[in-house]
């Protein structure tokens, strides 16, 4: 049955934001599958090295640079009857779970060539419907609800990624090469069975229409606020475009100081604290799981002291974490209390971050913008697998907390500089109504 969803819009509608929370809830779990397994891949099938594989691991992120901010334009000029987010899903998804099926095909054969053309179908199947997919939410949820919204999805998200983690544990098994055509098969399925319940239960077109309705009256006063539109694009205000460029440069910045750490822990763990198999996978599932648990507090807190505290918050609590792991020579489960902060601070950033991108935008532009979020995201995607592996493979890796840190510290001080794409809260019109504690 599909759904009709509310409508009024006072109050997030948390059934339809968990159900379009799917889409990401898809997209988290391959990626947390293929961060941690194609590196191994292509050390253990192909035998690359660490710089190689690298260069390897960024180039997804170079192509996502164009592909992103296409097809999010193209979905934003889209009108077809199934709304003009879900047409990118639907394809996108259907196509990914294809080749990711297919890829296994090319390891088992050790065919670096034919794993190489199969991994560029997958990553150009996987951009077709990311920034649609992201830009789903802001679609179907006023702005003054998106921080709670986001925080919905980014816990779908989280979702996913445990889900991938579990997988990876249960299914890979011992040895240089196991055949992880079971764990490919687990998140394909996971990936179509979420979009077809996507599908099934969310009237996107109708959904967005009445959301368009009810912010119409305060998209013209953000006109005034932001920048007048001209042919349907948002022209951005100078103090606006300052702000935009320092939180696109500390997007940039904590993802490189993020990623350098999920890309190379696997292998960082065996090396520096001696761990062995899968059970890397411990740290990341407990930082997944302190994610999923404070993503919703974390959008309500937001939505009362304001994003960009919450922001810089998140930082900060990163920072600590990557200084101390500086210290620890081997492992030990107190790690795991640093992790679950890890988790905290990236839930209070990925909450906050990408709606502040959206609140110095307008509607019709949600696509494009979703598009230059995801542009400056993999361009630290693309640069930290480079420079971070060349320093693990010729200085040391126990480079690699000192390089999260530096780059988590620098994206604390252009946060600073942002005024604009906050959230306050709206004031009450009557006294009684602050005894009224929304969602």
């Amino acid at each position: 049955m599909r759904e009709s969803g509310n409508g009024g819009m006072g109050r997030l509608d948390y059934k339809r934001t968990f159900l379009i929370g799917l889409a990401f809830l898809s997209i988290s779990g391959f990626w947390q599958m293929y961060d941690s397994i194609i590196p191994l891949i292509l050390q253990n099938t192909f035998h690359l090295g660490e710089t190689v594989t690298g260069v390897l691991m960024a180039m997804d992120n170079v192509l996502a640079i164009f592909l992103l901010p296409l097809f999010g334009a193209l979905s934003d000029r889209a009108d077809t009857k199934i709304g003009k987010r879900m047409p990118f899903i639907l394809c996108g998804t259907a196509l990914a779970v294809l080749f990711l099926l297919l890829l296994n095909v090319a390891d088992r054969q050790q065919n670096l060539v034919l794993f190489l053309i199969v991994l560029f179908l997958l990553l150009l199947s996987m951009g077709l419907y990311r920034s649609p997919a992201v830009a789903l939410m802001p679609d179907l949820t006023p702005n003054r609800l998106r921080s709670k919204a986001n925080a919905v999805i980014n816990l779908m998200g989280a979702v996913g990624g445990v889900y991938a983690l579990l997988m990876i544990k249960l299914l890979v098994g011992a040895g240089e090469r196991p055949n992880y055509l079971p764990l490919f098969a687990s998140v394909g399925g996971l990936m179509a069975a979420a979009v077809f319940v996507l599908f099934a239960t969310v009237r996107e077109k109708q959904a967005a229409a009445r959301v368009a309705e009810e912010e119409q009256g305060r998209e013209d006063a953000k006109k005034d606020a932001v920048g007048q539109a001209s042919g349907g694009s948002t022209v951005l205000s100078a103090p606006v475009k300052r702000s935009m460029a320092f939180l696109l440069a500390s997007i940039l910045l904590w993802f490189t100081a993020y990623n350098a750490v999920t890309t190379a822990f696997s292998r960082y763990t065996r090396v520096v604290w001696h761990m062995e198999g899968g059970s890397f996978a411990d740290c990341l599932m407990v930082a997944t799981v302190a994610a999923i648990i404070s993503y919703i507090p974390i959008g309500n807190i937001a939505s009362r002291i304001g994003r960009k505290k919450t922001i810089l918050a998140g930082i900060v609590l990163m920072s600590v974490c990557y200084f101390a792991a500086i210290f620890v020579g081997a492992y030990h489960p107190v790690i795991n209390l640093a992790f679950a902060a890890i988790g905290v601070g990236w839930a209070a950033i990925n909450v906050n971050s990408y709606p502040m991108i959206v609140e110095m935008s307008k509607g019709s532009d949600i696509g494009k913008f979703t598009g230059t979020y995801y542009t400056f995201s993999m361009a630290a995607q693309i640069i930290t697998p480079v420079l971070s592996g060349f320093l693990l493979e010729n200085v040391s890796y126990r480079t690699l907390f000192p390089y999260a840190f530096l780059f988590s510290v620098l994206a604390f001080l252009t946060m600073t500089q942002v005024r604009h794409g906050d959230s306050k809260p709206e004031k009450k019109k009557d006294m009684l109504d602050n005894f009224d504690v929304e969602d």
